[in-house]
C-alpha cells in the first residue's frame, strides 16, 4: 500500500496567489491551483473544499502576514496611534511583489460575500483606534486613509510612483502621527 502524500497548504496557497498575480481572479480555479501545485484536485479540495474557501484561507494568510508584521513595529502595549503609526510603517515598506500580491487578495475580495463583511469589520477596527474627538486622532485617522489610498492606488496600477515619490508620501503621512505634545489642549465653545 502506497502512503499517502503530504499535501503542502501553504504551498497550494503560494500556487493560487501566483495565479491571481499572473493571470488575475479568473484563472483561479481548484484544477489550475493543483495544476500549478503538481498536487490532484481532490487533493487541493480536501485542504479547502471550495474555491471561496481557498480564497478565505488566501486573505487570511495574507492578513495575519500583515497584522504580525505591524504588531512587531509597534512594540509592546502600543495605543491607537501607535498602531496607525506601525500601519503606515508597514505599508510604507511594502514592495512590488507585496503590493501586487496585495492587489491579488483584494481583487479576490469583491467575489466572495462571506469575506467583505470581515474586510469592513477590520478597516472599521483600524478607524477605530483613531479618536477623532482630539486632534492627534483626527491626524491619525487621516493618516491611515491616505496610506491605504496611496498604497490601493499603487498597488492596482492606478497611478504609478517611483520609489522615491512613494517614499516622500510616506514621510509626509508620517509627519501626521507626530504628536505634537507641548500643543496647548484644544479649547472647546462651551455655547
Amino acid at each position: 500500500m502506497a502512503r499517502p502524500s503530504v499535501i503542502d497548504r501553504n504551498q497550494l496557497l503560494d500556487a493560487a496567489e501566483a495565479l491571481v498575480r499572473e493571470g488575475g481572479i479568473a484563472s483561479l480555479t481548484i484544477g489550475e491551483v493543483a495544476k500549478a501545485a503538481g498536487v490532484s484536485k481532490g487533493g487541493v479540495q480536501s485542504c479547502f473544499g471550495t474555491k471561496d474557501n481557498l480564497i478565505q484561507a488566501m486573505y487570511e494568510r495574507w492578513s495575519l502576514e500583515f497584522d504580525d508584521q505591524v504588531h512587531s513595529l509597534a512594540g509592546d502595549e502600543p495605543g491607537g496611534i501607535q498602531l496607525i503609526a506601525a500601519h503606515t510603517a508597514a505599508t510604507r515598506a511594502t514592495d512590488g511583489m507585496q503590493a501586487d500580491r496585495a492587489a491579488g487578495m483584494m481583487t479576490a475580495l469583491l467575489g466572495v460575500d462571506s469575506l467583505r463583511q470581515p474586510t469592513r469589520d477590520w478597516y472599521r477596527a483600524r478607524m477605530n483606534l483613531a479618536d477623532p474627538q482630539t486632534a492627534d486622532g483626527r491626524r491619525a485617522r487621516l493618516a491611515f486613509l491616505a496610506s491605504e489610498g496611496a498604497f490601493l492606488l499603487r498597488s492596482f496600477g492606478f497611478l504609478a510612483m517611483t520609489e522615491d515619490e512613494w517614499q516622500s508620501i510616506f514621510s509626509d503621512i508620517q509627519t501626521l502621527l507626530a504628536v505634537d505634545s507641548t500643543a496647548p489642549a484644544e479649547q472647546t465653545d462651551p455655547c
